[in-house]
């Protein structure tokens, strides 16, 4: 077997060892196999595993910046080449980490971009949805993002038994199958039960919630076009996607008092730092209204 079969026999194992050890999402797999493959093809595919250095790394690191590829992406392939010898490591593969060494590039701080509260409420008052199954639906994606702060891929694996009605609340399955339970408002509950009850017409075979209008399955791609449809008639925003909805839910909450840590539940956060973020934009806020109201301004 040569090197590069070798390289690649290797990239399956650890595939394998993400999606079934490891419970990560799909598109994390993917999106480390991208990486690690773009790493091999970069530096010399032939070169045995255990002579990769960290010169090799930093070589690609800088071939990525010269094709203008972003911090924040080079940071992000960084960790996946990081992961991948880590594996090596620890299953005895190589006898070192070449990533060890290797820092993150620093980055220009990122806040997260979200809908103004007016907005969201022009979405659910004034636009006016499709006839029938397929605007319910569309409705229901929207609040559900927007109410509970949940991710695509976790709306995606809602089923039609994820639902408490007694207690007006929703079960989800998070990344790595952590489970949370988040609270609904009344007035979504009933709206996902008249759903239900034009989803029972169409689709019997399976129990996934969401679904097409041929009662199919629903797709990132389906998720991902309502979004954007619905929100361009609101926001003049370039980002529309199902996560500006995630970071617009956890923006509102902060601004209305919630407490941080209340959030990080809500959001599935594995630690505080990710959802201390939105404090950044509370804090712009804060900055407006200051601007606006003090009198030495």
């Amino acid at each position: 077997m040569n090197n590069n079969s070798f390289h690649k026999e290797l990239l399956n194992k650890y595939l394998n060892y993400l999606e079934f050890e490891k419970r990560s999402s799909k598109h994390t797999v993917a999106s480390y196999k991208r990486d690690i493959l773009d790493f091999f093809e970069t530096t010399q595919d032939s070169k045995n595993i255990e002579n990769i250095l960290d010169s090799d790394i930093r070589f690609w690191i800088v071939k990525l910046s010269e094709k203008e590829v972003t911090a924040r992406s080079i940071n992000r392939k960084i960790t996946a080449v990081r992961s991948f010898f880590e594996y090596l490591l620890k299953f005895g593969y190589v006898s070192k980490n070449p990533a060890v060494k290797i820092h993150a590039l620093k980055t220009k701080k990122r806040l997260p971009i979200f809908v103004e509260k007016q907005s969201m409420s022009n979405l659910f008052e004034l636009v006016t949805f499709e006839e029938g199954f397929v605007g319910l639906r569309d409705k229901i994606i929207l609040d559900l993002l927007y109410s509970t702060g949940m991710r695509r891929a976790e709306l995606l694996t809602l089923q039609t038994s994820s639902f408490n009605y007694g207690n007006k609340t929703v079960k989800i399955l998070g990344k790595r199958n952590k489970e949370r339970i988040v609270p609904l408002v009344p007035e979504l509950i009933k709206s996902i039960q008249v759903y239900l009850q034009e989803r029972a017409k169409i689709a019997q075979s399976h129990e996934s919630f969401i679904i097409t209008d041929k009662g199919a399955k629903a797709y990132e791609q389906l998720i991902y076009r309502v979004v954007k449809k619905y929100l361009g008639q609101i926001t003049t925003l370039e980002k529309k996607s199902p996560h500006v909805l995630r970071h617009t839910c956890a923006t509102h909450l902060l601004n209305n008092g919630a407490d941080l840590h209340d959030i990080k539940e809500l959001l599935g956060h594995a630690n505080l730092s990710a959802t201390q973020i939105y404090t950044h934009n509370s804090f712009e806020k804060l900055k407006d209204i200051y601007k606006q109201s003090h009198p030495r301004n």
